[in-house]
């Protein structure tokens, strides 16, 4: 599987952004999906997961309320909604998906970055105040 992650761009605080990733491949092994980010310095963390079940979708606080994550099955695709961006939310998105069910505690493990197996290489949002 590999993925490609796209959308990202300078902004102004208080704008927004759509970024995407899209899968080829052996898709059909894609089961949750998700959004990392990382800043200089700093470790990757976690943003938003969705499963392959419909509704089912998990959010970092920093951005609940604020970003929306959605996946269009037909076509393998991912996206991240990004509102009220903030100069915090600079960093590299990076999109992430689990070749496997995610059989307990899914809230929890969808947000390790151990549970993804196919990583996509990374786009860069910067917003400025």
């Amino acid at each position: 599987v590999q993925l490609q992650a796209s959308g990202g761009g300078l902004v102004q605080a208080g704008d927004s952004l759509t970024l995407s990733c899209a899968a080829s491949g052996r898709t059909f092994r894609m089961d949750t999906m998700a959004w990392f980010r990382q800043s200089p310095g700093k470790e990757r963390e976690f943003v938003a997961a969705i499963g392959r079940d419909v509704g089912r979708v998990n959010y970092a606080d920093s951005v609940k309320g604020r970003f929306s994550i959605s996946r269009d099955y037909a076509n393998y695709t991912i996206y991240l909604q990004m509102n009220s961006l903030k100069p915090e939310d600079t960093a590299v998105y990076y999109c992430a998906a689990d070749r496997s069910p995610i059989l307990s505690n899914w809230k929890l493990r969808s947000s390790w970055s151990s549970t993804y197996d196919y990583w996509g290489q990374g786009t860069q949002v910067t917003v400025s105040s």
